[in-house]
């Protein structure tokens, strides 16, 4: 159907321009969740939507809808907004490449897995907390499936489909008066997710913060839980943005070939990976999926460009234009970021150290420089080798291009939180706050 459609639109964009780029999509969804152990909201949603990008005369214009009676209308209006931006030679669309077979992206449970049973399995989930004698505060369930279509005028024709799944739960604790919480959440492309594990986890964290301790001030060395590393590494990973670069926001400007982080860290950006969540035949312009080392034994190769800053600077685009929706038009955005690390230790090796769970503030990094001072959240020292007591109250404060000039792997599994595929990292003579 997506493709019938396209061919419409076409027509119509053609009687304006002859360069274009015509992306669909149809995304069913499927939302509920819980306060308390109380199911309070259950939403399906079956959203449409053209997005429509043409270049005349070296000017760009965009228009979208999600109404197929308004496609005449749509293609008109982008040609017209055409007239209101600056010519910039760097605008273009993306070349045709030949495809790559993406696997694990799909899975036919999404469609099979009807509302009555996706229910039951966010029941079972509430059910799972109340085994291990905490309340639950809220959960969630969803389920995603999106279709799309990007076709342009250097002959692009790229179909995709996805699912995603989702989970979450926030529950707290309580023992003797004293009260704790704790939260996490799981993603999948597959509905593989292992609910009642990620419960007993976030039950046993609850528990265990319960009756925190203060602690004095001083450097020690800090374990970084995956909810942790991820949240700060989220501003870490903007340094990479070609466009960022550019306009000069970047402290990795001008540093290719230079070492920036810890020599025994390789990053890479892959959205070919099975079974990644941000994984796909191409991205939102319609290059062809790529595996781009960003970093290698410490040394900066790469940064993640889109169509137009690749342009800019006469390199290959790394396939990170994506989109939020049809109604956007592309922007940078990492896929996959894989942590890959030489040297590891185990927890067992830590004589004088702190493990947090999640953190507090992480969005307020700064973007530029690097600089934190964020909130431990489900905190405890690690003494002698061993977790022990938990934290009542700590903050933790640095430079993120620094802590990642001496950190290593801490012995653990692999886990992929949002774009990041990361172990529990260790960063050593981190200053903790008591």
């Amino acid at each position: 159907m997506l493709y019938q459609i396209s061919e419409n639109v076409k027509k119509e964009v053609l009687k304006y321009c002859e360069e274009y780029e015509i992306y669909i999509e149809q995304v069913e969804a499927l939302k509920l969740e819980s306060q308390k152990s109380d199911l309070n909201f259950a939403k399906e949603e079956l959203s449409f939507g053209i997005g429509i990008r043409v270049l005349n005369n070296e000017k760009i214009g965009f228009a979208y809808t999600s109404d197929i009676e308004q496609i005449k209308n749509t293609a008109k209006q982008a040609f017209l907004n055409t007239k209101i931006n600056e010519k910039d030679e760097n605008f273009g669309f993306a070349e045709k490449e030949k495809e790559k077979t993406i696997k694990g992206t799909f899975d036919s449970k999404n469609k099979d897995l009807n509302i009555d049973e996706s229910i039951e399995f966010l029941k079972e989930m509430i059910a799972f907390v109340e085994e291990e004698k905490c309340e639950v505060s809220s959960g969630n369930f969803s389920k995603t499936c999106k279709e799309s279509l990007i076709i342009n005028s250097n002959d692009i024709a790229i179909s995709d489909k996805g699912t995603w799944f989702g989970s979450s739960i926030s529950i707290n604790a309580e023992k003797n008066g004293e009260k704790s919480s704790a939260y996490d959440y799981l993603s999948s492309r597959s509905f593989d997710l292992e609910s009642k594990k990620m419960v007993k986890n976030v039950c046993k964290i609850a528990k265990d913060s319960i009756n925190g301790e203060f602690i004095e001030t001083k450097n020690r060395e800090v374990v970084f839980d995956y909810h942790a590393a991820s949240g700060l590494l989220s501003t870490f990973i903007n340094a990479f943005s070609a466009d960022n670069i550019q306009r000069g926001r970047s402290i990795l400007k001008d540093k290719k070939d230079q070492l920036i982080i810890d020599k025994n860290i390789t990053i890479t950006n892959d959205s070919t990976l099975n079974k990644g969540l941000l994984s796909s035949k191409c991205d939102g312009e319609g290059v062809v999926s790529k595996k781009t080392k960003l970093v290698e034994d410490g040394t900066l190769k790469s940064y993640i460009y889109d169509v137009y800053t690749s342009k800019k600077e006469g390199e290959e685009s790394t396939a990170n234009g994506y989109r939020e929706s049809y109604n956007n038009i592309p922007q940078i955005s990492p896929s996959n970021i894989i942590f890959d690390f030489k040297e590891e230790k185990g927890i067992d090796e830590i004589n004088d150290g702190f493990i947090v769970t999640d953190v507090l503030g992480a969005h307020t990094a700064n973007p530029i420089s690097g600089d934190f001072s964020v909130e431990a959240n489900n905190a405890f020292l690690i003494e002698n080798g061993e977790i022990t007591k938990p934290v009542k109250k700590a903050m933790i404060s640095g430079n993120l291009f620094e802590i990642l000039n001496d950190c290593k792997k801490l012995k653990s599994e692999t886990k992929q939180y949002g774009p990041f595929i990361i172990p529990k990292i260790i960063i050593n003579n981190l200053k903790v706050l008591g």
